[in-house]
């Protein structure tokens, strides 16, 4: 391959000299775009999980009381909370992503509070022939338990990236 001959006039500064004057990117723009992609895994994370929700305050609710209120509240405000993340996340709407915490944070202690209304689980951990019957409401248990572990992962994310995304305060 010919190599290039200088050519006579060159301005100064396009040898690869000039790396002094260049601009670099604010390290909080790469923060931003890390908290997103750790958001994003951690908002896929949770509609997984809330699809199990969905499948057990529906199809696995008990035959004698109907459906469970508290469980298909949590399920409607948590998918709703997952919709309202993910535009934030991508449109960087810090007003979006404060709705998504606080939505998904009551979400999961509606789930909470299903668990613990029933209180099945401790039922079945005393007596442990309970297990085969009880399989369903120790799998949301766990769901639960599992939901709560992310969306404090989530939570803290979420106020990273915020505090990422906002602009810098200028001293007076």
């Amino acid at each position: 391959m010919q190599q290039r001959r200088p050519a006579s006039g060159r301005p100064t500064g396009t040898d690869g000299s000039d790396f002094n004057y260049r601009m670099v990117v604010d390290s909080r723009y790469q923060k931003v775009a890390k908290g997103k992609s750790r958001l994003y895994s951690l908002i896929l994370t949770q509609a997984v999980i809330q699809l199990t929700g969905v499948l057990y305050a529906f199809l696995f609710t008990s035959d004698g009381e109907g459906p469970n209120v508290i469980a298909i509240s949590s399920v409607a405000i948590g998918s709703i909370s997952l919709i309202i993340g993910e535009l934030g996340r991508r449109r960087s709407r810090v007003s979006l992503l404060k709705v998504y915490m606080v939505a998904s944070s009551i979400g999961i202690l509606l789930s909470i509070a299903c668990v613990a209304k029933g209180s099945l689980t401790l039922a079945v951990l005393q007596n442990s022939s309970n297990w085969e019957t009880k399989k369903f409401e120790l799998v949301e248990a766990t769901r639960t338990v599992i939901a709560f572990l992310v969306q404090i992962f989530a939570i803290s994310t979420t106020t990273s990236l915020i505090g990422n995304m906002s602009p810098p305060k200028r001293a007076s």
